[in-house]
């Protein structure tokens, strides 16, 4: 199967240039605090921008209702992924409400963390992040894999958090998960970088193959 790539956290009309050149499967507009926060006006022209067979995906962390089901409406999100601490009746709402598929992410800090994937059924796919105690994601950090041996869950997952050309092989190799999920491993001095957009991309559609 061909490992489905997503490329997060988007904030500069050359960066829908980047992806619409290197061609993943999903880029990530971030509405949550983060250095690559977007108004829902900056991603909507992001958006417009987009090759549209790549699809968008909107991370919010702990948002209200409200806000996931405004941005949604205005046609910037084809999936919607949260990556706080809302409960699964949140997850379920917010599939039904929006009409989009749900990504959970969990920041894995030991074994413990893995259990609490057990009760999101409602999610479409889940991410598996690093934990930070300061950050609900886009560190740069890698969590401890080892962690997911024989754990690995039976719903699709993105692989997330420290991924780059210098480990991706690896992690896919380990884990053939659904999807990875990139950031930061694909900037230079904090944005996004044409040349490791398209390595990255062509490294892992050549091991796919």
């Amino acid at each position: 199967m061909e490992t489905k790539i997503k490329i997060c956290g988007l904030t500069r009309l050359q960066d829908i240039e980047a992806v619409n050149a290197a061609r993943p499967d999903y880029i990530g507009f971030v509405f949550a605090e983060s250095r690559r926060r977007l108004t829902p006006q900056q991603a909507l022209s992001l958006k417009r921008q987009l090759d549209p067979k790549i699809q968008s995906v909107g991370v919010f962390v702990n948002p209200s209702l409200e806000t996931v089901l405004k941005i949604a409406s205005q046609g910037i999100l084809d999936i919607v992924q949260l990556h706080g601490d809302e409960p699964p009746a949140f997850v379920e709402r917010v599939r039904r409400e929006t009409g989009c598929p749900v990504v959970k992410a969990f920041r894995i800090k030991g074994e413990e963390s893995l259990a609490a994937l057990k009760a999101y059924g409602q999610a479409d796919y889940l991410l598996l992040d690093a934990y930070n105690k300061n950050a609900y994601g886009g560190t740069g950090s890698a969590f401890n894999w080892e962690l997911l041996d024989g754990n690995v869950s039976e719903k699709p997952f993105f692989l997330a958090g420290g991924l780059k050309p210098e480990n991706i092989e690896k992690a896919i190799r380990t884990f053939r998960p659904y999807g990875v999920d990139i950031s930061s491993g694909v900037e230079t001095n904090g944005y996004k970088d044409p040349s490791k957009i398209e390595e990255i991309i062509k490294k892992i559609r050549r091991f796919d193959q």
